[in-house]
């Protein structure tokens, strides 16, 4: 299955303050994730995000925030996205066959999540190295369990290009620029 930009959206679940600290190489996940969030508006693909319960676990990291101004933020109680009944909403507004996943925690949000999307007829694409957990370990049999239940499982560089598809294009000079 070829993923196209024009079929998908990007969902980037609870990076929030008062966690992220404590997320396994959290420095690097930054890093990472900006840069596929910065290749996702690049090329046009509408973004969501997530935040759960932020009276507890504070906003979206300063990083990401800045860069998804002008992005509806969804708050939640629920683990997984698809519990939420607006998130649901704006997924059907939206009308994807893919959504591409970042966030935290892989093994709590991101895992229940990806499972829900799987369910209802999405295709989810976990993008590996923007998800984490505070324990590598559950970081991995989360992703070993995503791909067990169907969710295909990339890097940020290999989403962005293939989302491309040609080079010479102005997206391509910036995802370039970006992933170098």
């Amino acid at each position: 299955m070829r993923i196209k930009a024009e079929e998908s959206i990007g969902l980037i679940i609870d990076m929030q303050e008062r966690l992220y600290a404590h997320i396994h190489n959290h420095e690097q996940l930054t890093k990472n994730t900006t840069i596929l969030i910065e290749g996702l508006k690049a090329i046009g693909v509408k973004l969501t995000v997530t935040e759960q319960y932020t009276k507890g676990l504070g906003i979206t990291i300063p990083p990401l925030k800045k860069l998804l101004d002008n992005i509806n933020f969804i708050e939640k109680q629920s683990f997984s996205c698809c519990d939420e009944p607006v998130f649901y909403e704006e997924l059907a507004l939206a009308a994807p066959q893919t959504v591409i996943i970042a966030g935290i925690e892989t093994h709590v949000c991101v895992l229940q999540t990806t499972i829900d999307l799987i369910n209802s007829g999405y295709k989810p694409v976990v993008v590996e190295d923007c998800v984490g957990s505070r324990k590598p370990n559950d970081k991995t049999m989360a992703i070993e369990r995503m791909r067990q239940e169907g969710a295909v499982i990339t890097t940020y560089e290999s989403i962005l290009f293939e989302l491309l598809r040609h080079s010479g294009t102005d997206a391509f000079r910036k995802v370039s620029k970006l992933v170098k």
